[in-house]
């Protein structure tokens, strides 16, 4: 069971723009609930989703706004509302007083907005600055997880805190110093145990951010299903699903471009390398789901390949 209740003013974040404050009051199952304010003589557009299936509901509380739709201009102020979905071309608002509306959206759009994400993810990107062999490392990562997380029908809440989870995975990385991180000989153990720390700094770095398991998926994205893995030498169930799909990604990726230690290996020994490894390091479903995923998209052989 799950009730909340939130008081006045109160948010899970709020965004401040030139003309709009955006307040996210609530979300779950990839619905999100907020609050937005736009001052006058501003303008105001619904956008077609990406999905068909996407519905956006705005319900005006306070002020008017023109709606210009098929050559006619509408106006409407509080107690009315609209309906959006499957738009085939952006709809535009003007406002002509300040207004106040509620926003509802079925699928996750905040996170574009939010202030404290885009502050993190400016730290990832200072990370693969500083490590010039992974640039843009972790938009890869997140494209695998991503697909391999759809292939394995994850619901939309899941798929929106793995989505942040694979972008920040390695954000603890930024501790970590450069003379380590571009290294082209094996680490001493000492310089390992930086490596080692990131998973947990990232993990504390992420912890206030409002996407649940966000931290843990972060913190045991180097466990192994064996036991072998770190910080903690999880071992099993005990390791998040979200956390083996991005070992998976990561590993993959990591293997597929170049390092300061060597250079890439293709795609064909990366994938025997993570099939050889199913059930000990990674998990069974998840790298037959990458395989699957590689496979339709013409990046392997035609041969079948399966988990052994």
């Amino acid at each position: 069971m799950a009730f909340t209740i939130g008081k006045k003013g109160t948010a899970l974040e709020k965004v401040s723009l030139e003309a709009f404050d955006i307040s996210l009051l609530a979300r779950g199952d990839g619905t999100e609930f907020m609050v937005s304010n736009i001052t006058k003589n501003n303008i105001l557009y619904i956008y077609p989703s990406d999905s068909p299936n996407v519905t956006e509901f705005i319900y005006i509380l306070d002020g008017h706004l023109i709606c210009e739709l098929n050559g006619e201009k509408i106006e409407l102020g509080p107690g009315d509302y609209f309906t959006a979905t499957n738009l085939e071309e952006p709809i535009h608002f003007s406002t002509i007083t300040n207004v106040v509306y509620l926003w509802v959206i079925t699928e996750p759009t905040f996170y574009q907005l939010s202030e404290s994400l885009n502050s993190l993810k400016s730290i990832v990107e200072e990370v693969e600055r500083k490590d010039k062999y992974t640039s843009k490392h972790s938009n890869r990562v997140t494209e695998y997880a991503m697909k391999i997380a759809k292939k394995l029908m994850f619901p939309k809440d899941k798929l929106e805190n793995l989505y942040i989870a694979s972008i920040l995975h390695d954000i603890g990385k930024i501790n970590i110093p450069t003379e380590i991180l571009n290294k082209p000989d094996r680490l001493s153990s000492e310089e390992f145990a930086f490596i080692k720390k990131h998973p947990v700094d990232g993990a504390e770095m992420v912890k206030d951010l409002y996407y649940e398991d966000t931290p843990t998926i972060i913190e045991q994205h180097h466990e192994r299903l064996n036991g072998s893995g770190y910080p903690h030498g999880l071992k099993g169930d005990d390791i998040l699903l979200e956390a083996r799909i991005i070992a998976v990604s990561d590993s993959f990726d990591a293997m597929t471009e170049d390092r300061a230690y060597r250079k890439a290996y293709d795609i064909q020994y990366a994938v025997n390398e993570l099939i050889s490894m199913a059930d000990t390091h990674y998990d069974r479903k998840v790298v037959e789901a990458f395989v699957e995923i590689l496979k339709e998209e013409g990046r392997l052989d035609n041969e079948m390949l399966k988990v052994k």
